[in-house]
């Protein structure tokens, strides 16, 4: 997933209005000419079977039950264009009791998993249970899709009407077939996402490739069935794509009340570009710790319907965590959870002792 998962950029908005779990009911796949009948779809098992080092037959039996479903072809489709964005919509439905009470029942259950994982990594043990709780609802959510159905679909089916992403969606296919080949799994028995995501982290096939760990030690990588696998692959993932131990990930913020000066720092969206100083500069107003910040930062803006909008200064911490989904609203979401789920894990140890 460079930007972990390039197809999610792409998405754009619909990702800011719906995690990718949350559709998890497809509809009946559409009868259609077999996928191992096109000549492309052949070309693609010769291709793979060179570049992976996989046997073609073998291929060919992985693919062989793929079929085309339409409910994913329309997913993949962006929001209507006028959409209205939505903050503080977008945040309860994540930070919310029911959520924030499973979460607290995550962190109970794997502790030692979190801590262990915080202590190599560096990531806060409530970024992780704030990705998993938003991602899948703490795995109540990962996806009812089958994978090799929803790959393949986009792979070779891409719709029209937005930017083609088909060849992105072919090597997430060959590289789900390189993962179920080392797990000596059959890629039929994959569920997910509508777009291929797989697990409680949600990876993407090339992600779980190239981060996902075997954090429980028993030779397989699982993140659909080990909540220690999916810990140690998230925390692994926010590392090497640069965490910084230790940093904040945002600051408050006051922005310029100059439109000029506003512009100035939205420009490069949520990429920190500018000082502490130049802030000040430019008329936002930082509290005492972002003063404080010797790094760069952005002003993260949200929008909240028709009322004002939402902003914070985000970090390089804050832009690592848009690496695992491109959206602002996602990041905040992600804080905002595992920061009240962290709260209540405290209070309910607290009220045991």
């Amino acid at each position: 997933m460079p930007s972990p998962i390039p197809w999610r950029r792409a998405l754009g908005a619909a990702l800011v209005l719906w995690p990718l779990a949350a559709w998890s009911a497809p509809a009946a796949a559409e009868p259609r000419l077999p996928y191992l009948e096109r000549a492309d779809v052949q070309r693609f098992v010769a291709e793979t079977a060179r570049a992976l080092d996989l046997d073609a037959d073998w291929i060919e039996r992985q693919l062989r039950p793929a079929r085309h479903v339409g409910a994913v072809t329309r997913l993949i489709m962006p929001t209507p264009p006028g959409t209205a964005k939505d903050w503080s919509a977008y945040r309860a439905r994540f930070v919310e009791p029911q959520r924030i009470g499973a979460g607290v029942a995550f962190w109970r259950d794997h502790a030692a998993t979190l801590a262990r994982a915080e202590t190599q990594f560096g990531v806060p043990a409530a970024v992780i249970v704030g990705i998993v709780g938003v991602e899948t609802f703490y795995g109540r959510i990962t996806g009812n899709f089958r994978t090799v159905d929803a790959l393949a679909t986009l792979a070779f089916d891409f719709p029209s009407g937005r930017s083609d992403r088909s060849a992105y969606f072919r090597d997430e296919l060959a590289q789900l077939l390189a993962w179920v080949a080392h797990e000596d799994i059959d890629a039929s028995s994959v569920r997910g996402s509508f777009a291929g995501a797989i697990g409680l982290p949600q990876f993407m096939p090339s992600s779980i490739r190239r981060w996902a760990l075997d954090y429980d030690g028993d030779g397989h990588v699982d993140l659909r069935g080990s909540a220690a696998d999916a810990i140690g692959s998230v925390a692994n993932f926010l590392a090497g794509h640069g965490w910084q131990r230790g940093l904040p990930t945002h600051y408050a913020v006051t922005p310029p009340a100059e439109r000029v000066d506003r512009a100035t720092l939205l420009a490069p969206d949520i990429v920190p570009s500018f000082s502490a100083a130049q802030f000040a500069e430019r008329g936002a107003t930082l509290d005492d710790a972002g003063r404080a910040h010797d790094g760069l930062l952005a002003l993260v803006e949200v929008d909240n319907g028709s009322a004002p909008p939402s902003h914070v200064a985000g970090t390089h911490n804050f832009f690592v965590l848009t690496r695992y989904n491109r959206s602002s609203y996602y990041a905040l979401a992600v804080l905002e959870l595992g920061a009240a789920v962290e709260a209540a894990h405290r209070a309910t140890r607290q009220a045991a002792h």
